[in-house]
């Protein structure tokens, strides 16, 4: 009897193995930053235009936490490219603001689903200034 790539127990096994080694790989980052003394981990957060708060909570949110932002963004025709190269701050506060966020299961689902643009406003702590780019040419994505 072989076991197909599609075994639910496989797929199962794979998403834990994941999920541990996404949650190894964000606490190890996490130590590596804790064991930085206060100068360089300022000057390591003031280079990634960051408070030192700031750069400590998206250690431990892990590597994808605010993956959905970037996705978000698309959605609503804004470039997060530019929005990041225009406002590095910015962009790094709502990295910060989606990586902290409750509400993902909802994001990933609206935008999965494409109703994101319609949805995100209910749940984003990013939705006022998503809105407020959303007004800006210069940011938008050209189609």
């Amino acid at each position: 009897m072989s076991i197909s790539l599609t075994d639910p127990i496989r797929q199962g096994f794979h998403h834990l193995l994941t999920w541990c080694g996404t949650g190894f790989e964000a606490t190890a980052e996490a130590d590596l930053l804790a064991n930085l003394d206060e100068t360089q981990l300022a000057a390591l957060a003031e280079d990634c235009g960051l408070t030192p708060h700031e750069m400590l909570a998206l250690a431990k949110a892990g590597p994808h936490a605010a993956d959905e932002m970037p996705r978000l963004m698309r959605a609503l025709n804004i470039d997060p490219a530019e929005v990041e190269f225009r406002m590095r701050k910015l962009f790094r506060s709502m990295q910060v603001t989606c990586a902290n966020c409750s509400a993902k299961q909802s994001c990933r689902h609206d935008l999965d689903n494409g109703h994101a643009e319609t949805a995100f406003a209910s749940y984003c702590g990013n939705a006022d200034l998503m809105n407020s780019l959303r007004v800006d040419p210069e940011l938008l994505v050209e189609r």
